[in-house]
């Protein structure tokens, strides 16, 4: 194991928070072939929930971007876990699906979402970039401002 990746994170300056267990009956991940299909995550570190409300109400779009790099700190750690710890297996991060809880007429959905999308590229360059929906929604899981999921294809 070459560890360019976590190398890559350490240059960037980029600390994994630990990955949390699903709050209901879900699992976290599942591998089909090559491909993993991460549960969607929420915004969170060390138990808190910094991001509350909806983007274009009480949510400004700059905190909304802060939230969604936190939901792809949430992905890149189980897609971590998926890999058997070695995050070097990412071939591709294939597509992610962000929801954002947002107020009537708010339409920066893709902005907010830029902060997870953003994310991958810059910690796997071309490998990182990926198809995507952004979508706005009424309401998300204890009221968080994003949440994020993804599929990724790993190397053998």
């Amino acid at each position: 194991m070459s560890h360019q990746i976590d190398a890559r994170l350490a240059e960037l300056g980029i600390e994994l928070p630990q990955a949390n267990p699903p709050v209901a009956n879900y699992v976290p991940y599942v591998i089909s072939g090559n491909l993993v299909f991460v549960s969607g995550q929420i915004p969170q570190w060390n138990g808190e929930r910094p991001y509350i409300g909806q983007l274009g109400g009480d949510v400004l779009v700059e905190d909304g971007v802060k939230a969604a790099r936190l939901c792809g700190l949430h992905l890149l750690a189980w897609i971590r876990a998926a890999a058997g710890g070695d995050l070097d297996r990412v071939a591709r991060i294939v597509k992610l699906g962000g929801f954002v809880n947002s107020a009537t007429g708010f339409g920066e959905q893709p902005k907010v979402v830029n902060g997870c999308s953003d994310l991958f590229v810059e910690v796997f360059g071309d490998a990182g970039r990926h198809a995507r929906s952004a979508v706005g929604v009424s309401a998300l899981p204890f009221n968080v401002a994003v949440e994020i999921d993804a599929i990724v294809e790993l190397r053998p």
